[in-house]
């Protein structure tokens, strides 16, 4: 099996050790989750909810867009969310 090119897509997670800069190495989507919800955490604890913010797209549908904005308001309490729906 040849190795991936530069632009392959990626079929399970990679999270990287050792740091920012450290190597990349595959993961179980549990840890990967794991990570994700520590460094959210992380962010939160030191500089409170509204350091976080999301971007939704406008292609998706009205439900969708709702669901992304609920989850933003009542999951970590920021109303920093916003899509591209003025173009």
């Amino acid at each position: 099996m040849s190795k991936p090119g530069r632009y392959a897509r990626l079929t399970q997670p990679l999270v990287r050790d050792g740091g920012r800069h450290g190597p990349l190495r595959p993961a179980s989507w549990e840890e990967a989750f794991d990570r994700a919800a520590k460094g959210l955490r992380a962010v939160t604890d030191a500089y409170g909810p509204k350091a976080l913010g999301m971007f939704s797209c406008s292609k998706a549908t009205n439900e969708m867009n709702y669901v992304a904005q609920k989850f933003m308001r009542a999951i970590f309490g920021s109303n920093n969310i916003d899509s591209c729906n003025r173009t």
